[in-house]
């Protein structure tokens, strides 16, 4: 099990974001899942479809294992525009500097650096596990933070025992996916998020500003 973690202070925040940042440039210089079988969601997925414009706005934090086996730290604020098919995701620092910006498509995905050409790869996992030493399920969060299960794979679904109508925990491609709290009405959608996988290690946060 992947160790647990806390959004920190902003100073915390400004240190870890810039190990961020480093661990990038080393990065640039220098398995399989099986789905877990469940019932899915079809109805949320269905409503996705039909819905192409989507924006996120949050903070996250990130505890992973770089490519010399270190356990590393990264926190900060993200943007996410969702347009269609296409995601565009912006990691930020505490002060609001970018960190990088990754764009991904059905048919590529770009990532852009500060001070360097941008980087192109046929799928965003690839691209950012290549550059930043970790990959955000960019594909999978499009579902997972409606809150749905993504509908090209099979997976379990867990409803919260305060609300059925809710989902309290998600199983999917090797991902599981803690819903920790909702926005109080009259607004909707989830607030906290916890994503997890073990192989690779992988420990992502995240909470989003409604």
């Amino acid at each position: 099990m992947a160790p647990r973690f806390t959004l920190g202070t902003a100073a915390s925040w400004r240190g870890a974001a810039f190990a961020l940042a480093s661990a990038a440039a080393v990065a640039l210089a220098g398995c399989s899942v099986t789905p877990v079988r469940g019932p899915s969601m079809s109805n949320a997925a269905t409503e996705l479809s039909t819905q192409t414009t989507r924006a996120y706005h949050g903070r996250f934090a990130i505890q992973y294992v770089d490519q010399y086996g270190k356990q590393r730290n990264a926190y900060g604020n993200f943007d996410w525009q969702e347009h269609g098919d296409t995601v565009t995701l912006q990691l930020l620092n505490p002060l609001g500097q970018t960190l990088a910006i990754v764009t991904s498509s059905p048919a590529s995905a770009t990532l852009e650096l500060p001070n360097r050409q941008p980087l192109t790869a046929d799928n965003v996992t690839t691209l950012m596990q290549n550059a930043l030493g970790f990959a955000l399920p960019v594909e999978g969060l499009r579902y997972w933070l409606q809150p749905s299960p993504a509908p090209t794979s099979r997976a379990a679904t867990v409803p919260d025992p305060q609300q059925e109508t809710r989902l309290k925990e998600i199983d999917q491609d090797g991902w599981t996916i803690n819903y920790l709290a909702y926005a109080d009405a009259p607004a909707t959608g989830v607030k906290r998020v916890n994503l997890s996988r073990q192989d690779p290690p992988l420990d992502i946060k995240l909470v989003l500003d409604q």
